[in-house]
């Protein structure tokens, strides 16, 4: 199976810049995988598009402001260092920017000095791994030097950090939204749940892996980037419980699926935390998730791949045509797609 198996285009002027007012007047795709009929929505019709007793599982992750721009120690060069994923309490891997004017040992100063960042090594996959020397809480210094890391295809400058928040969002530790659940407001969320919809929560803190353009021509190749998980003992025993009563497990966003069927053993989910760096992708049978909300994705990525491999790549790709034709807005701040 090759990557050239989910290209399509995408006119530039598609790619969204600034996300909706009110979060939930974005349109929202329902495709239908039986009939394979597609019908158009806005996203707060969904508690007229699910049923009672659905459970709704929600990433409830936080975007830590993981872009930190700085001079390096003696010059007036600037670097940026971007975090991905921290190893130890002062150590992070990262993206530095451009790498190859740091060298390993070499300090960059960010907020004049009140944080310091050392190169300690240079991986194998080009990242980096920095130690960090403050004094004070780090989480306290990273909230007043660090910006929130937008995607680099958002140019528009944000005005409200928050809204590359979800509105449930708790956990820090991503350097990138579950864009699917940006669409949600407390009003709707009450809704729903008001309608009989269960709402479950688990985490997935999301890194830069997970948007990594695939290299390899043979998509069995492509190797995914580990992303820390959490799926608690009660999240799990209400999903069990849905799945034992035939009730439709619905995955908020691909990382709210990729934990899912990272801990979903013979059709059941088993609690726990790790790391897991799965890939799923046309053949993969799903375990746990019945539905997934999605956002639309790059041409060729992963998360189109994820999303063929639940509505089979012909249907999906017609949804993109479809998006593309009807003018629906893409990626973080763009529009949504219901998969029944």
């Amino acid at each position: 199976m090759n990557v050239s198996d989910f290209d399509f285009e995408l006119p530039e002027d598609l790619i969204a810049q600034h996300p909706v007012e009110p979060r939930d007047t974005s349109r929202l795709m329902v495709v239908n995988r039986q009939s394979g009929k597609i019908a158009h929505h806005t996203f707060r019709d969904l508690s007229s598009l699910l049923k009672k007793g659905d459970v709704l599982v929600l990433n409830n992750t936080r975007v830590i402001p993981a872009r930190l721009i700085g001079e390096k120690e003696g010059t007036e060069v600037k670097i940026e260092i971007l975090l991905l994923k921290r190893l130890k309490l002062d150590v992070w891997e990262a993206l530095v920017k451009p790498g190859k004017r740091l060298k390993v040992g070499q300090k960059v100063s960010f907020g004049h000095g009140m944080l310091v960042g050392e190169l300690q090594e240079i991986l194998a996959n080009g990242n980096r791994t920095i130690h960090f020397s403050y004094s004070g809480m780090f989480e306290t210094i990273l909230d007043q030097l660090g910006e929130m890391p937008l995607p680099p295809y958002i140019t528009a400058q944000l005005e409200d950090q928050e809204r590359y928040q979800t509105v449930y969002a708790k956990e820090r530790g991503s350097v990138a939204a579950p864009t699917a659940g940006l669409h949600f407001t407390p009003k709707l969320l009450d809704e729903l749940q008001k309608t009989g919809i269960e709402i479950v929560e688990i985490l997935l803190h999301v890194g830069l892996g997970t948007f990594r353009p695939v290299k390899v021509e043979d998509i069995r190749e492509h190797a995914m980037h580990s992303e820390y998980y959490r799926v608690d003992s009660e999240a799990a025993e209400r999903i069990n419980r849905a799945k034992l009563e035939g009730r439709r497990v619905i995955a908020v966003g691909t990382t709210a699926a990729r934990t899912l069927e990272s801990v979903g053993h013979e059709g059941k989910v088993v609690p726990g935390e790790g790391w897991t760096d799965i890939f799923i992708y046309p053949g993969y049978s799903f375990q746990v998730v019945d539905v997934l909300l999605t956002n639309f994705h790059f041409p060729k990525s992963t998360l189109v791949m994820l999303v063929s491999a639940l509505a089979g790549r012909e249907l999906i790709l017609k949804a993109y045509e479809t998006a593309v034709q009807e003018r629906y807005r893409f990626y973080s701040f763009g529009d949504s797609m219901l998969i029944l």
